[in-house]
């Protein structure tokens, strides 16, 4: 990685000029926490692999010609110029600012000057609560200090700033044994513990005095300049942010800012960017802020999902729902034998996996993370516009399972996004049941809702794509279910919020007939039972290269489609009955198996 200077900024990958851009403001206080370890593991491990090249501004000491009463002179000319300069040579290319603390406020003040430049801004705990937090009383204390005495506060500020043990933690390599992960934070937090208390050496009492008038001087004008700014902002907001009160001020700014969206973290600190446990890249992603041009395309802006995603989100995230469900997982070969695994689904697209959607779709996590894990296959799946309405975006916001279905490749349904799929040879997951199966009524369990139209039949033709009837059951085997659409629309509080909720959401099926139309959004209301089990068979691949002219013919469509959802309702109906035979539906049974046998993954089923 080459590492150059620009007017300031220290640039990182400026060999390639055609990516997107993006500018880091950070306190250099902070990035002496960790020294080298910030740059390696934060930046190159998790914003380069944004496809940008990066600019680094260290905030470091009192830049001679800034004046502290105006940031339109000085150090915000200077980062002005730099992104006009880099948005005239590539007007296309979005610009990411992003800052902590302070240089949040800076990253705000640059979008409020230039609103016509197309600019992406993420913000970790800015410092516009300035005036509200415990530093703005300092100013006055820190002036009438002796100079050595102000090594203390800064000792303080240190520890109050972040966590050492999760700043230790960054460069702790993941998945060894507890006792070598905790030696090797041991290491790093010995290396760490003397920066800090060796920053009163690096900041004198003045270089403090102007960084907190310096931090006062930013918030004020960022927040005087909100108004102007209209780029796309994320702010992140730490639960244990002792330097400021980032969660009320995340809620400020979301009602604040015309386009703003807002990520809460309950356990980290005001140095959250620095800290182990965050993934920048999946934030990004999640709240489809990532782009290579003026708008976000879910098809060629989509970042595949990373290892530690994979384990921090679907192992750790969705452990609870495996462990109870245990899985089993079928598939069928081309001779038509039944395996235990998903031996039967091709590795390389196009291929559609057109099933049942279960209860609250609850069976696609084990999809998705199953094949993943077992085929190395990222599985597009096809969703509900609801799923990535901007009415889902709170000022409370944490990780949501929106969130983590974006991460995890889902884009909203339409024919375009299909076609798009399909020329790229992706894998599919569709349910044309859609919401309606979702959100089946009490005694439809197992009942298949599609609409008349065969179109993905038709469109998976002119792509020769593999088409995969699947069925999955198990949901009645966890889930009492007390209160479905019909019930609730007959209770006038939730009738009224069921009406009021879906004003706004789209229907999809607007042209379709009979109770596939029936798209109305409810939660249903159920109870957990003691757990039985999920089970999933794919079943044998249909192929549809070399019938392109055949199946543009509408009755040989529809034919295909029939059969297809024909062989789905089969599916699930040899499900239902072979799962009487399994000794280990209970999940008593399967405890005690795993707890003397093997892992959850491993435990037998019945006999195929």
């Amino acid at each position: 990685m080459m590492v150059g200077r620009l007017d300031g900024f220290a640039r990182l990958n400026v060999e390639n000029q055609s990516k997107a851009l993006l500018f880091f403001f950070s306190w250099l206080e902070w990035m002496v926490l960790v020294g080298d370890s910030f740059c390696t593991t934060n930046l190159s491990g998790r914003f380069l692999k944004l496809d940008v090249c990066i600019f680094l501004l260290m905030i470091a000491h009192p830049l001679k010609w800034f004046l502290i009463g105006s940031l339109t002179k000085g150090l915000l000319e200077m980062i002005e110029d730099t992104v006009r300069a880099e948005h005239s040579a590539f007007p296309k290319k979005p610009i990411y600012l992003v800052g902590d603390s302070m240089g949040g406020c800076l990253a705000l003040a640059v979008a409020a000057g230039n609103p016509t430049t197309d600019l992406v801004l993420v913000v970790s705990n800015p410092a516009t609560s300035f005036g509200k937090s415990t530093l703005q009383h300092l100013l006055p204390t820190l002036e009438a200090l002796p100079d050595s005495f102000h090594i203390n506060l800064i000792y303080l500020l240190s520890i109050i700033a972040g966590n050492p043990m999760k700043m230790a933690a960054v460069n702790a390599e993941k998945g060894l044994p507890p006792a070598q992960t905790l030696k090797q934070m041991l290491r790093n937090l010995i290396t760490l513990l003397p920066r800090i208390s060796g920053l009163g050496d690096i900041i004198p009492k003045e270089t403090l005095l102007w960084k907190l008038k310096l931090c006062k001087a930013a918030a004020e004008y960022a927040n005087s300049h909100l108004h102007a700014i209209r780029a796309e902002v994320l702010v992140l907001a730490s639960g244990k942010d002792n330097m400021f009160p980032s969660r009320d001020e995340a809620r400020r700014l979301w009602t604040s800012l015309l386009n703003c969206k807002v990520r809460h973290f309950k356990k980290n600190s005001h140095t959250l960017l620095l800290e182990d446990g965050l993934n920048f890249l999946s934030f990004i992603k999640a709240t489809h802020m990532y782009r290579r041009s003026t708008r976000h395309d879910y098809i060629s802006d989509f970042i595949p999902t990373s290892l530690s995603e994979f384990k921090d989100i679907y192992l750790q995230g969705f452990s609870a729902l495996t462990t109870v469900t245990s899985p089993v997982m079928l598939s069928t070969l081309e001779d038509g034998q039944i395996v235990r695994g998903l031996e039967g689904i091709p590795s390389t697209g196009p291929v559609i996996l057109v099933g049942y959607h279960m209860l609250m779709g609850l069976e696609l996590p084990s999809i998705v993370g199953e094949i993943l894990k077992e085929k190395k296959v990222m599985v597009r799946s096809i969703g509900h516009p609801m799923l990535f309405s901007p009415n889902n975006e709170t000022s409370s916001n944490e990780l949501s399972r929106f969130d983590v279905m974006t991460i995890f490749g889902t884009l909203p349904v339409s024919p375009s996004h299909l076609h798009k799929l399909l020329s790229n040879n992706e894998t599919i997951l569709l349910f044309p049941g859609g919401a309606r199966e979702a959100l089946h009524r009490k005694g439809e369990e197992y009942k298949c809702f599609w609409p008349e139209q065969p179109e993905f039949v038709r469109m998976a033709a002119k792509f020769g794509a593999t088409i995969i009837p699947f069925g999955v059951v198990g949901v009645d085997d966890i889930l009492h279910y007390l209160l479905d659409y019909d019930d609730q629309m007959k209770i006038p509080f939730t009738r009224d919020f069921i009406k009021k909720k879906n004003q706004n959401i789209e229907n999809i099926r607007i042209d379709a007939k009979g109770e596939v139309a029936n798209q109305d959004m409810f939660v249903p209301g159920v109870f957990p039972k003691i757990p039985g089990r999920f089970y999933y068979l794919f079943g044998k691949p249909i192929e549809t290269k070399g019938m392109k002219q055949e199946l543009k013919d509408k009755d040989n469509a529809n034919a295909m489609y029939l059969q297809i959802k024909s062989e789905v309702e089969n599916i699930m109906s040899y499900l239902v009955k072979k799962r009487e035979k399994d000794p280990y539906r209970g999940i008593l049974q399967r405890t005690i198996y795993k707890a003397m046998k093997a892992p959850a993954d491993q435990i037998p089923t019945f006999e195929l």
